[in-house]
C-alpha cells in the first residue's frame, strides 16, 4: 500500500465526478522543496514518486529530494519512475510476446494457470514497421505493398494475432493502420490516466515507455515518455518500476512566430542544430515561453518526435490551451478533455503566456521569427542547410565523396541522363512530419500547382507517399489535392514507418547498376528524421530531410545540383517554373485546413481501429 507520507491524497471534482488524486501542493504546504519553480516535467515525476511511495522501491527522501531539485546541484540521485502505460512496435515488440508466451508455458509445466500470466500495466503494440515501398507509383501500390507485406510476415501477423487474443491489458494495431507515435498522438494517449481506487477513481498524469526511440513524440501532448530497451519495456509492462537519475532539464525558450514560407520542420531542423551543438544527452529539454502559444500542437509533436536526433532524453510541451483543443479535434470524449484540464490546473501542470518561467539547468532562446526554409545532410540530422545554400553545398560535399574526375560524370539509362547528385528517392514519409496537416497539405497544394503549370517528376525518381495515419488520406481527399500528388507519382504506399528506417524498398535494377558503375553520387528527400549513409537506401549516399512540400519541389527537380531561389524548377506548359511560383501561401495552407480537415475524420477511422481489414 501507499503510506501517503505527505498527506497528498485528495478530491478532485471534474466534469460532475469526484476524483482521488496526490496533490502535489501539500509538498508545499508542509515547507519541503520548491515545487512551483520546478519544470514541468519534474513536476509530473514528482507525483509518479509521491503516487508509488512504498517505502521500498520509492521512500520519503526520493520525493524529498526530486521536490528540493536545483538546477546544477550536482546530486546524482536514483529514482524509480513507474509509467502508466507501455508501448511497442512490431520489430522490437514482438520478443516482448515471446517473453510472455514463453511464461505461459513455463507455468504450465509447473501446473499453474497460463492465463495468469499478463501484463500488469497496459500495452499497446502498433504493427507499423513491416511494410517496404514495393510498389510505387500505382493507384494500386496500397494493396500492393500490403499483400506483399501480409506473405512476408505471415508467421509473425499469425502469432501477433494469437496474442492480442490470449493476452489481457494487451492490445494490437493490426498492420496497414498507421505508425505507432502517430497513432498514440492521435488516439492513444489520454494525457490524464484513471484507474479504480479505494474510495474513487484515481487520477494521475499519462506516462509512457516504448521500444522505440521516437516515443518522444508524445511529448508534444504534454505526455511524459521516451524509448527504453526491450529488457526495461518488459520490466515495466510486468510493473517494475524503471530506474533513473534525476536528470538535468534545458530550457529552451521560444518566442514570435514563424515567418510566411517557413514550415515546422524548418523549425525542428533549427532546434535539432542548436540543441546538437549545446550538448543534452541523457537530459530532458522543456519548450516554454510565449512562442508556445502560436505553435499548433502538431508542430510542437514534430519537435518532440526529434528528441533522439538533438540527443535529449525526450523534449516536453507543457499542456495548455492548445493541448485541449487537439484533445478536442481529435475526437476525445469531453469528460476526458474536461478532466486533463481540471487536473493539469490542480496540480500546476497547465502552461499559460503568463506562466513564470521555471527554473532550468541550460536555457537556449529562438525567434520563431528567425527560422528559414531549410534541408539537413547529407548525412547527419542536424547539418542543416539554409535552403539558399543548399545547391553550394552539395557541390561542396561532392568533391569529398568523388575524384574529381568524376564530379561530371553522367550516364545514359532508358534514353535519359543520370548525372551526379541525381535525385533518385523522394519519400513522404516517417512519423515526424505526416501527423502535421500544415506541411501535408502544403505538399499538396504545391503538387496542384506543380501540374497545373505542367510540370512533371522525371523518370528516374523513386517518389512515396506513406502516411503516419488513414486520417491524412482522408483530408487530403478533402482538399482535392490527392490526384495531383498521384500524378507526380506520390501514389498511397502504405501506413507505416517506411524509407526512414529503410524500407525504400529496392530501386530499378539499371539505375542501380548505372549508380555503382559509373560511380554516381545518388541522393534522397525525404520528409523523415534519419539520413545517415547506408540507412535510407544502399544506393543512396546522400540523403536529405526536408519538409514534405520540399520533398515534392525536389522529386519534380530531380537533382541536387539546384538552386530553389534562383533556378526553374524545369519547363512547365508555358516556359520555366520556379520554387516561388508553386510554393503555397500560408492564407492557401490554413484555408485548406478550415475546409478539410475535420474532427469526425479522427473519430471515424479510429472507431475500429484494434479491428483491422480483410
Amino acid at each position: 500500500m501507499n503510506p501517503n507520507s505527505f498527506g497528498s491524497l485528495s478530491q478532485l471534482p471534474a466534469g460532475g465526478t469526484s476524483y482521488d488524486y496526490f496533490r502535489l501542493s501539500a509538498l508545499t504546504d508542509a515547507g519541503i522543496g520548491h515545487v512551483g519553480q520546478l519544470p514541468f516535467s519534474l513536476k509530473i515525476l514528482l507525483e509518479n514518486l509521491l503516487r508509488t511511495e512504498d517505502g521500498r522501491a520509492v521512500d520519503e527522501d526520493d520525493v524529498r529530494a526530486l521536490a528540493s531539485w536545483l538546477p546544477n546541484a550536482g546530486v546524482d540521485r536514483e529514482i524509480a519512475f513507474t509509467p502508466s502505460r507501455v508501448l511497442l512496435q512490431d520489430f522490437t515488440g514482438v520478443p516482448v510476446v515471446v517473453d510472455l508466451a514463453s511464461m505461459r508455458d513455463a507455468i504450465v509445466k509447473l501446473g499453474g494457470d497460463p492465463k495468469r500470466i499478463n501484463p500488469l500495466q497496459p500495452v499497446d503494440l502498433v504493427i507499423d514497421h513491416s511494410v517496404q515501398v514495393d510498389s510505387f507509383g500505382l493507384a494500386d501500390s496500397f494493396h500492393r505493398n500490403v499483400a506483399i507485406e501480409f506473405e512476408r510476415n505471415a508467421e509473425r501477423y499469425k502469432f501477433l494475432r494469437w496474442g492480442q487474443q490470449a493476452f489481457d491489458n494487451f492490445r494490437v494495431v493490426p498492420p496497414g493502420t498507421g505508425i505507432v507515435h502517430q497513432v498514440n498522438l492521435e488516439y492513444l494517449a489520454s494525457v490524464v490516466f484513471k484507474k479504480a481506487g479505494d474510495r474513487a477513481p484515481l487520477v494521475y498524469p499519462d506516462t509512457v515507455v516504448g521500444t522505440d526511440s521516437h516515443t518522444t513524440m508524445i511529448n508534444g501532448l504534454g505526455v511524459l515518455g521516451w524509448g527504453v530497451g526491450g529488457i526495461e519495456a518488459e520490466a515495466a509492462m510486468l510493473g517494475q518500476p524503471v530506474s533513473m537519475l534525476i536528470p538535468e532539464v534545458v530550457g529552451f525558450k521560444l518566442t514570435g512566430r514563424l515567418s510566411e514560407g517557413t514550415t515546422a520542420t524548418d523549425l525542428v531542423l533549427r532546434v535539432t542544430q542548436m540543441l546538437r551543438a549545446r550538448g543534452v544527452v541523457g537530459k530532458f529539454v522543456e519548450f516554454f515561453g510565449a512562442g508556445l502559444s502560436n505553435l499548433p500542437l502538431a508542430s510542437r509533436a514534430t519537435i518532440a518526435n526529434m528528441a533522439p536526433e538533438y540527443g535529449a532524453t525526450m523534449g516536453f510541451f507543457p499542456v495548455d490551451a492548445e493541448t485541449l483543443n487537439y484533445l478536442r479535434f481529435t475526437g476525445r470524449d469531453e469528460p476526458q478533455v474536461q478532466l486533463v484540464e481540471a487536473y493539469a490546473k490542480a496540480q500546476g501542470l497547465f502552461r499559460t503566456d503568463a506562466t513564470p518561467d521555471p527554473v532550468f539547468s541550460d536555457r537556449l532562446e529562438l525567434e520563431l521569427g528567425e527560422v528559414e526554409p531549410a534541408i539537413a545532410g547529407p548525412k547527419r540530422p542536424q547539418d542543416r542547410i539554409n535552403l539558399r545554400d543548399a545547391k553550394a553545398d552539395f557541390a561542396a560535399c561532392l568533391k569529398s565523396l568523388v575524384r574529381e574526375e568524376n564530379q561530371e560524370r553522367s550516364v545514359s539509362v532508358r534514353g535519359y541522363e543520370l548525372k551526379q547528385g541525381a535525385v533518385v528517392i523522394t519519400a513522404i514519409t516517417s512519423c515526424t512530419n505526416t501527423s502535421n496537416p500544415e506541411v501535408m497539405l502544403g505538399a499538396g497544394l504545391l503538387a496542384r500547382k506543380a501540374v497545373e503549370l505542367g510540370l512533371r517528376t522525371p523518370p528516374w525518381v523513386k517518389t512515396s507517399l506513406a502516411p503516419g495515419s488513414q486520417v491524412v488520406t482522408e483530408y487530403l481527399d478533402a482538399a482535392g489535392v490527392t490526384p495531383y500528388l498521384n500524378q507526380l507519382g506520390f501514389d498511397l504506399v502504405g501506413y507505416g514507418c517506411t524509407t526512414c528506417i529503410g524500407n525504400s524498398g529496392p530501386l530499378d535494377e539499371e539505375i542501380t547498376a548505372a549508380i555503382k558503375d559509373a560511380d554516381l553520387v545518388a541522393a534522397a528527400v525525404l520528409s523523415g528524421n534519419r539520413n545517415f549513409e547506408g540507412r535510407v537506401n544502399p544506393d543512396t549516399r546522400a540523403n536529405y530531410l526536408a519538409s514534405p512540400p520540399l520533398v515534392v519541389a525536389y522529386a519534380l527537380a530531380g537533382r541536387m545540383d539546384w538552386d530553389p531561389y534562383n533556378e526553374a524548377i524545369a519547363e512547365g506548359t508555358n516556359g520555366p517554373v520556379f520554387l516561388k511560383d508553386i510554393w503555397p501561401s500560408q492564407a492557401e495552407v490554413q484555408e485548406a485546413m478550415r475546409s478539410s480537415v475535420r474532427s469526425e475524420m479522427f473519430r471515424s477511422k479510429y472507431a475500429d481501429v484494434f479491428k483491422g481489414g480483410p
